[in-house]
């Protein structure tokens, strides 16, 4: 019985102690609670009393519809905000999770969102920053970025910060762009990136003036345009300035234009290249040069035209071929080069030199191959023409017929 006794009295100390440290437990919870209630209602009071103080000096709405005409009536912008603050003479105001429509003349231009937005001298400027989405209405392009400003007195709207541009036929990528509603196009600016669906290029400047309804891209700064097949870049064309014509498929080269084929292997350089992208046909009306990589023959003209289809060209006044295996030189009018097989077809004033052999012959027209050196001379006047082939060293002597 005693033994019992002291069982139970011990279990009866042990459940005292149990209730005790649960009560001390609740009080502390509650303690703690109280505690994290208190802070969040003085952080609520500080807020509140907060927004009183600026409730005080400035006016706030929430969920509002903003709006602004011009001195004849017309609306200019009309914006949609979560909450909009203004300042104390109620000119500016700054606006919260903003979209809304931008308009020029009282039509509709621009349709704009953002995060976080500020507008300025009574209207006169808006300023937008954050996920930037700016639509054109007119021509369907989206300019992306994180930061907008928006002046419809100039008539600019300008997209800068990680800039994008998209629409149905070009992606664009810069560093700040400007879209002018009245004159429908827009400049990128800063290290400009323009992909073209079709024809299928990329044109790389400075500064690039788009006018999307006339489907036309310039710049007049430093211009490359690579077109490519796939992934991979199959033609290069640079030159001071540089145009495409996205709807007739023509890209044009100002001053030191180039344009570098792989096939055939060759290089067109004038100061001013007309590519037709469609034909496949380079033509300049100025000075040129032709330079065939894989043989090393050159020739220069006052203007000429290249068919890629069938490798044919056309050179026109002054022309002049030189070729560097073997040295030889020809000069003539005008002159018919077969790109493939390295045949030509000479007329007017034809003057053929060579050194290896030593020779010199000229005359009214010519045919030949400079590559193998072989070249026919033909024409004095007579009713029997001279007619003169050059054969090179080793392979028979040259001969003359009358």
């Amino acid at each position: 019985m005693m033994s019992l006794r002291k069982i139970t009295l011990n279990k009866l100390i042990f459940l005292k102690l149990i209730l005790i440290g649960l009560l001390f437990g609740m009080v502390a919870c509650d303690s703690e609670g109280r505690t994290a209630r208190k802070l969040a209602e003085d952080s609520r009071l500080a807020q509140e009393r907060a927004l009183a103080k600026e409730s005080d000096s400035n006016l706030t709405l929430n969920d509002v519809i903003l709006d602004k005409v011009d001195d004849s009536g017309r609306t200019l912008w009309k914006i949609k905000a979560k909450q909009a603050v203004y300042s104390n003479d109620k000119k500016d105001a700054k606006i919260l999770s903003p979209i809304g429509d931008l308009f020029q003349d009282g039509k509709l231009v621009y349709q704009v969102s953002g995060q976080t937005g500020e507008i300025k001298e009574d209207g006169k400027q808006m300023f937008l920053k954050g996920q930037i989405v700016a639509t054109d209405i007119q021509n369907g392009v989206v300019l992306r970025g994180n930061e907008l400003e928006w002046r419809p007195e100039e008539d600019i709207l300008i997209v800068r910060n990680q800039l994008t541009g998209t629409h149905k036929q070009v992606q664009a990528s810069a560093q700040e762009a400007r879209a002018f509603s009245r004159a429908k196009k827009i400049e990128f600016i800063g290290q400009v990136v323009a992909k073209a669906i079709d024809p299928p290029l990329i044109m790389k400047t400075e500064k690039l003036f788009w006018q999307v309804q006339e489907q036309k891209m310039f710049s007049d700064r430093f211009t490359q345009i690579d077109r490519y097949n796939g992934q991979k870049i199959t033609d290069r064309a640079t030159g001071n300035q540089g145009e495409v014509d996205l709807k007739n498929k023509i890209a044009k080269l100002g001053k030191n234009g180039q344009v570098t084929f792989d096939e055939p292997p060759m290089q067109i350089a004038s100061n001013a290249i007309v590519w037709n992208l469609n034909t496949k046909i380079v033509s300049s009306n100025q000075p040129v040069t032709i330079y065939q990589r894989e043989q090393q023959i050159t020739l220069n003209a006052s203007q000429g035209r290249v068919e890629l289809t069938p490798q044919i060209a056309y050179l026109i006044g002054g022309v002049q071929g030189t070729g560097q295996k073997p040295p030889s030189n020809l000069r003539t009018d005008e002159m018919t080069w077969y790109l493939e097989t390295q045949q030509f077809a000479a007329n007017g004033n034809v003057f053929y030199q060579q050194t290896d052999p030593p020779l010199t012959l000229n005359g009214p027209k010519a045919f030949g191959n400079l590559k193998e050196q072989k070249i026919a001379i033909t024409g004095n006047g007579n009713n029997s023409p001279v007619i003169t082939e050059i054969v090179p060293q080793g392979r028979g002597a040259g001969r003359q017929g009358r």
